[in-house]
């Protein structure tokens, strides 16, 4: 999953991206609110995590911005402001959790996993297509009862596949999704097949059907259709 971290403290940031980037997501960041708003106008995140007291602007700001972007990205908004009419605002901007700092990381990452299951996955633990399962706690990946041994890349491109079903995704956005915005110093998107070759290879190999459809000069879809 894909994360950007909106927060003007620096130290904060620094651990706040180690402690996600641990946890499996690709994290971007930004420390001010013009970086913010560049990087939301410009990619699409499945999580933000919205400091309100940015040095340059009202982080409250950008929460409308986002939502105009996409209406299932999850806000959670992380400030030191406790008042009420704070959270209320934040809330009905369209924010879908809001903690107050200080904070533990682990209530932190309760409440994105929490988020992720009830917006992405339906409340479940566990997705389901046909043969092919993930255990979405232990990011793990069975077809047919039988364990894969993917690399996290591998993993993170059959999820936006699967959470993307009969949708055609481009080269671009798959790289976008895989890589964030550090994708923009590549200037070809070959490697991609690679890992759309290997995941297949790893599906099929342990008895799954080969989803994984090439739409020839547009990108690929993940269906059952022919």
């Amino acid at each position: 999953m894909k994360m950007l971290i909106v927060e003007d403290n620096k130290i904060l940031l620094a651990d706040l991206t180690s402690f996600f980037n641990e946890q499996e997501f690709l994290v971007e960041s930004a420390e001010d609110f013009l970086q913010a708003r560049e990087k939301i106008s410009l990619y699409q995140y499945d999580i933000v995590i919205l400091d309100l007291g940015l040095p340059d602007g009202n982080g409250m700001e950008l929460i409308p911005i986002i939502r105009r972007q996409s209406s299932d990205t999850i806000i959670i908004i992380l400030t030191a402001r406790d008042a009420v009419e704070d959270k209320v605002r934040g809330l009905e901007l369209g924010a879908d959790d809001y903690l107050t700092k200080p904070f533990h990381q682990a209530e932190l990452n309760a409440r994105v996993r929490s988020q992720l299951r009830r917006k992405k996955f339906n409340g479940k633990n566990e997705l389901v297509f046909n043969e092919i399962k993930v255990d979405l706690e232990a990011a793990r990946v069975f077809v047919h009862g039988r364990g894969l041994n993917l690399t996290r890349k591998e993993y993170d491109l059959l999820l936006y596949f699967l959470y993307n079903q009969n949708r055609l995704l481009t080269k671009e956005s798959i790289a976008e999704h895989l890589w964030g915005d550090h994708i923009d110093q590549s200037d070809h998107f070959d490697f991609i097949y690679n890992h759309i070759k290997n995941l297949r290879k790893k599906i099929t190999t342990a008895g799954g059907n080969n989803y994984i459809k090439a739409m020839y000069g547009m990108g690929y879809k993940f269906t059952e259709d022919i």
